[in-house]
């Protein structure tokens, strides 16, 4: 094998391009748009090792799946849409206990290693590092909710997550984070996390891959792929000019996208688009470190002197334009948490499609195709997984042995 296609330059695409890189095999990365321009812009960042956990789960039934509100944590839109309100049924089937914990089991191999995966890249030349954080500071409004994520979070431990954290209380969590409000009365601070810009890391990914071969090509979108036997044509549409293009195998890391492409090769797991929002406030106290507001369902990180809050999961169609009333619940939601910070004064406000599975777990694997294999499905978890499931993912292609840790993710299951 000498040439490798890799659909999509998002964060799994990217990663798979590079690791494949390892292996000595040439990549074409080719994007519909640009580089980033989907999940891996506009999230937080966060890259929480040992707390990565599927979205089926009984919370997200408990959080308001599903809620036509845009007060809500989850929208789904009210109208006639079988095919979304069918996906919502197997998903909601998955949302047990033991589901949750058989998820969480397929998971922890790839949480716990998901930092390893950033060294490699940074050490093989990504310019952007994550940054080292003193707490992931996750703050509640009393000290039972707060509790209670420590449970769940000693929970996670018996099953093997390197997590480690300290409770604060209202004070002490006021003096880890300068935006935590008097409203804030508990604090769980976790410890050994780490949170990156992926407007800047995600680039950076694509430069390296560049100057180390690889090509990235833009505004080229893929229509179709054909396995021939010995190599796949995938018809690329450029300018409105469609060629057909030759490798030897393709990974499809096209997302909340992944079936259109994916389906004919056998890949029956059910896939929407969970769409995220974010924005980034001004900030009149310097902010180092991220904050949870778990009762709001918000991430909080400190980016470029800004502060980034993000969060939400609207089932819509991915092109559909951004909804303001999401940003203006998450302002209301925001407020009373956060002092320092203009929820105001906002830019860059942002929507993006989160390619969200049935089952909660991400796909990575080969399908029936021995030439065709896919990498996406990672929710809300894309920044932190996406890399060390793309690395596992191109160990695998190219040696032709599938490792363990993939095989709860086939995209055959």
């Amino acid at each position: 094998m000498t040439h490798v296609a890799v659909v999509g330059a998002g964060v799994a695409g990217l990663s798979t391009a590079w690791f494949l890189q390892e292996h000595g095999i040439d990549v074409t990365v080719l994007e519909r748009t640009r580089v980033a321009a989907g999940a891996s812009w506009g999230n937080a960042g966060w890259l929480m090792a040992g707390d990565a956990s599927p979205l089926a789960s009984p919370d997200s039934l408990r959080a308001g799946l599903p809620g036509p509100f845009a007060s809500s944590a989850v929208s789904v839109p009210l109208r006639a849409d079988p095919e979304l309100y069918r996906f919502l049924l197997r998903f909601a089937r998955h949302c047990t206990k033991a589901q949750w914990q058989r998820g969480l089991q397929a998971l922890l191999p790839l949480s716990n290693s998901a930092l390893d995966a950033y060294d490699v890249l940074v050490a093989g030349g990504v310019a952007v590092a994550p940054t080292r954080s003193r707490y992931h500071l996750a703050c509640f409004t009393s000290t039972p909710e707060r509790d209670s994520y420590a449970q769940h979070l000693e929970h996670v431990k018996t099953f093997g997550a390197r997590v480690g954290f300290e409770l604060l209380d209202g004070p002490q969590a006021r003096a880890a984070s300068p935006v935590a409000s008097d409203r804030v009365l508990g604090a769980v601070g976790l410890i050994g996390q780490r949170f990156v810009d992926p407007t800047l890391f995600v680039p950076a990914l694509a430069e390296s891959v560049v100057e180390r071969g690889g090509a990235i090509v833009v505004d080229a979108a893929v229509r179709a792929v054909r396995d021939i036997g010995n190599a796949v044509d995938i018809l690329v549409e450029r300018s409105g000019q469609p060629t057909v293009r030759r490798f030897d195998s393709v990974v499809l890391c096209t997302g909340a996208w992944m079936a259109v492409l994916a389906r004919r090769f056998g890949v029956r797991v059910g896939i929407r688009a969970g769409r995220g929002y974010s924005f980034n406030a001004a900030l009149s106290v310097p902010v180092e470190d991220p904050v949870y507001l778990p009762e709001r369902h918000l991430a909080c990180t400190p980016m470029r002197g800004r502060l980034r809050l993000a969060g939400t999961m609207e089932f819509r169609r991915p092109e559909e334009p951004l909804d303001p009333r999401r940003v203006r619940a998450m302002v209301e939601a925001a407020r009373p948490m956060l002092t320092g910070v203009d929820l105001d004064d906002r830019t860059d406000e942002w929507v993006g499609p989160r390619p969200v599975t049935t089952d909660g777990l991400p796909i990575a694997g080969s399908t029936t195709s021995p030439r065709v294999w896919c990498v996406g499905g990672h929710a809300m978890e894309g920044m932190v997984l996406g890399p060390v499931t793309a690395r596992l993912t191109a160990q695998s292609l190219a040696t032709g042995r599938v490792v363990r840790e993939l095989l709860p993710l086939n995209p055959l299951r």
